[in-house]
């Protein structure tokens, strides 16, 4: 309440400077009107706590008679910010419908105006602004901006190509990172269309933009698999991994899955003692476990866990293990893991597996782009370890 007052306290200066205006036309012969009356009124209820009361009558007063422009910007951003759009939209067009405005103040009651739409979910409205801006070739940078934020939201990949072209030329701005996501956003279309050759086109361009594209190499590596080429996916996973080692989670069982259609049990047991080894926590001792239960049997298994347990305790591996001693003959302690078990799955359910690096925003599925910061790329799977910390 108290922060809102001292907003208004400008609004109530600039109106009471109107009304002090209009007084003096009076030795022009000029009317007076009921400015007066009007901003008395709205100091009143200034004075009594009553914003609401406040801001409709200095509203009402700048309708009458405004000659600043200020003013009017001012009262629409104020409205925005307390999430009243409805009234920052009318404020901003009747701000745009005055003929007396400047083309700098009318452009900047456009970009106003426009972010009024967007903070209402008009897009199409908003769009039609901004691109109208962009015409007039005064505040291009912003409009530029908030048309990627609406091509982004409605998935429009080619326009917000576009659009990151044009910020790059004008800003000077990289803009790789962002660019080679649209391009797999585009490939996954195109795959899903049964378009496989555009797919490859997307991506080959994603990788030229941006070199060390993470996204790009999966991609790839998922259509090499498809087509029966597991010994490229997997190349193309261990390099996706070595690329960005926070990724290895999300292809690890990707890797699995190759090398067991290969049929390489071998292969895959090195792997996965190599990455557990370097790599603790990101996942490698489940498939490991299960690869040694499937060629020595449940009880190297339960040692293996039993020592990776000792060594980094996480609620996966005590879950698993308990998994392996229930399968094991005379097992006295068999009905009081079975009913453990659904509350250490609840628990695993629970917490968030992603968070962004950015911003800290927790998820449990992936997100190219963080839904918090709109950052691209920076959505990590979490260790086992530091999720249950």
């Amino acid at each position: 309440m108290q922060e809102l007052l001292l907003l208004l306290l400008p609004i109530a200066a600039a109106s009471g400077w109107l009304a002090a205006r209009r007084s003096m036309r009076t030795d022009k012969g000029e009317c007076v009107g009921e400015a007066g009356p009007v901003y008395f009124r709205g100091l009143n209820h200034l004075l009594n706590e009553e914003p609401d009361k406040a801001i409709d009558a200095f509203v009402e007063m700048l309708e009458v008679d405004s000659d600043t422009v200020e003013t009017h910007l001012a009262l629409g951003n104020l409205f925005r910010r307390r999430g009243e759009v409805e009234r920052a939209i009318r404020i901003h067009q009747n701000l745009i419908a005055r003929p007396a405005l400047t083309r700098e103040q009318r452009a900047q009651a456009l970009l106003e105006l426009g972010q009024d739409y967007m903070r209402a979910g008009l897009f199409d409205r908003a769009e039609n602004l901004f691109r109208e801006l962009k015409e007039t070739k005064l505040h291009v940078r912003p409009a530029l901006r908030n048309l990627l934020v609406i091509y982004e939201k409605e998935r429009d990949w080619v326009s917000c190509l576009e659009t990151a072209d044009q910020l790059e030329n004008l800003t000077g701005e990289k803009m790789s990172l962002q660019k080679s996501h649209y391009h797999c956003e585009l490939a996954q279309a195109a795959s899903a269309q049964g378009r496989a050759a555009d797919a490859a086109a997307h991506l080959k361009r994603a990788l030229l933009t941006e070199r060390d594209c993470v996204r790009a190499n999966h991609l790839q590596a998922r259509i090499a698999a498809d087509q029966g080429d597991h010994t490229t996916a997997i190349r193309m996973l261990r390099q996706t991994a070595e690329q960005d080692a926070g990724y290895l989670p999300e292809v690890l069982p990707e890797i699995v899955s190759n090398y067991r259609s290969l049929g390489d049990l071998q292969g895959l047991r090195t792997f996965l003692t190599e990455t557990s080894g370097s790599h603790p926590g990101a996942g490698a001792e489940l498939p490991l476990a299960d690869l040694i239960r499937e060629t020595e049997g449940e009880g190297a298994a339960s040692e293996y866990l039993a020592e990776q347990l000792a060594a980094s305790p996480s609620l996966a591996l005590l879950l698993r293990s308990i998994e392996m001693n229930s399968r094991l003959p005379d097992s006295q302690s068999s009905q009081f893991v079975e009913g453990l078990r659904p509350h250490i799955r609840r628990l695993l359910d629970d917490k968030p597996t992603y968070q962004c690096v950015q911003c800290g925003f927790a998820a449990k599925t992936l997100h190219w782009q963080c839904p918090s910061c709109r950052s691209w790329s920076t959505l990590k799977r979490r260790s086992l370890i530091e999720a249950e910390s």
